[in-house]
């Protein structure tokens, strides 16, 4: 039986681990853009051109930080930006060519680093995790949406 006390506890070990877990996998990385504006090109090559302001919601942080994220992304050449034909206030932004390339390869990386680390572990624990990933994804359908 799951209890309030059990439930927390797993509330705390997973977030741990998890983050844990992201933080290494990016550190083994190659050098370039950091964390925040690898995760907001990663949403403009998912969503697709989007407002300046919807980035910054949908990244969590606030519009003058999305700003600088975008404007340094711009000048690296991963993101174009462009007045919203809408609301001249607005700004538009999208992956370049370039920064679908950089988000692809820091994609398959991370993506090479786990499945090293996942070879690592017993066949139990590779089950186990293959088992618990409908309930990882249903943690997170709502955001994806």
């Amino acid at each position: 039986m799951v209890t309030t006390s059990t439930v927390q506890d797993i509330s705390g070990r997973l977030f741990l681990a998890v983050g844990r877990l992201s933080r290494s996998l990016r550190q083994a990385g190659v050098p370039g853009p950091g964390h925040g504006a690898i995760s907001a090109l990663a949403t403009l090559v998912n969503y697709g051109q989007l407002r300046l302001g919807d980035l910054a919601a949908k990244e969590g942080v606030a519009a003058a930080t999305m700003s600088r994220i975008v404007a340094s992304l711009v000048e690296a050449g991963y993101v174009s930006r462009e007045s919203d034909p809408i609301d001249r206030r607005a700004w538009l932004a999208e992956a370049t060519e370039e920064g679908e390339r950089l988000v692809s390869g820091v994609r398959s990386t991370r993506v090479n680093e786990l499945g090293k680390r996942l070879e690592r572990l017993t066949p139990e624990h590779r089950a186990a995790l293959a088992a618990a990933l409908p309930a990882l994804e249903a943690l997170i359908a709502d955001e994806e949406r």
